[in-house]
């Protein structure tokens, strides 16, 4: 079902995230992430020339992560092809602090630590949030084409980490019931479907 219909309104902003994982030949994954951010209109940018033109990209950064099978980072490349200030362009090497860093439960945490705050890129390390997603997929589905997932293994990645994969959901229970923990009683038949 699409979103109700609006209010009346005007398009201000477009952030566009793409995130794309690749098996590469040496048996690792290169996960990559772009951000690009455009405005409807013209505006002034002195660093740009004097304007940056409507539908001109604001922002337009891209991180490559690559990483193991363990989700461990072994190396990583950051871009700055648009930004509004040239001095932006120079924060690109502090990515290589994630290096060594593995996808797992308290990454946002330690990723953003690594990008140095006001030492780093708001947008890169934003980006790292939907890099990480993307990682887990494309980890699953290369370790399952090489036939080294198994079910209890993904079960366990997964368990609690949202609403359907809640040890209490029907999910759950439907397709990993040794995992499943039926909810205690609470008197109110509302808190699952």
């Amino acid at each position: 079902m699409p979103l109700s219909n609006p209010e009346n309104r005007e398009l201000a902003h477009t952030r566009v995230v793409t995130c794309r994982g690749y098996q590469r030949d040496d048996d690792l994954l290169d996960i990559e992430g772009r951000i690009v951010d455009t405005k409807p209109y013209r505006f002034r940018n002195r660093d740009r020339g004097g304007w940056i033109e409507a539908d001109e990209p604001l922002h337009d950064m891209s991180i490559r992560l690559t990483v193991n099978l363990g989700l461990e980072v072994v190396a990583v490349e950051a871009v700055i092809d648009a930004s509004p200030y040239h001095y932006c362009q120079c924060v690109t090497p502090v990515a290589q602090n994630l290096v060594g860093l593995k996808i797992r439960p308290g990454w946002t945490q330690r990723s953003k630590e690594a990008m140095g705050a006001n030492r780093g890129c708001t947008h890169l390390t934003e980006l790292l949030g939907p890099i990480a997603t993307t990682a887990v997929q494309t980890v699953a589905s290369e370790k399952i084409r090489r036939g080294k997932g198994n079910r209890k293994g993904n079960a366990r990645v997964f368990l609690n980490s949202c609403h359907s994969y809640a040890e209490d959901s029907p999910v759950v229970r439907e397709h990993w019931p040794e995992f499943y923990r039926a909810a205690p009683a609470t008197g109110d038949d509302t808190s699952r479907p």
